[in-house]
């Protein structure tokens, strides 16, 4: 697998040249793994649709946006 990385983000990683960014990498991608096979037993069953969670999404966002311009 080939990454492309900034070059501002690739200069700080070889300022830190004492990790191994292979395995951040790695342990990077295991983690968002592990979180998808959650999300797909928690959603596995669930009735509510993709339009319903968009709808949703849209209500939380503009009550977040009244609460905070205040």
């Amino acid at each position: 697998m080939t990454l492309s990385i900034p070059e501002d983000l690739y200069k700080e990683m070889m300022s830190h040249s004492e990790l191994k960014w292979s395995d951040v990498a790695r342990q990077a991608f295991e983690k968002k793994v592990r979180e998808l096979h959650w999300m797909d037993e928690v959603l596995k069953n669930s009735q509510v649709t993709e339009e319903d969670a968009e709808r949703l999404g849209h209500d939380v966002k503009a009550k977040m946006r009244k609460r905070f311009s205040k």
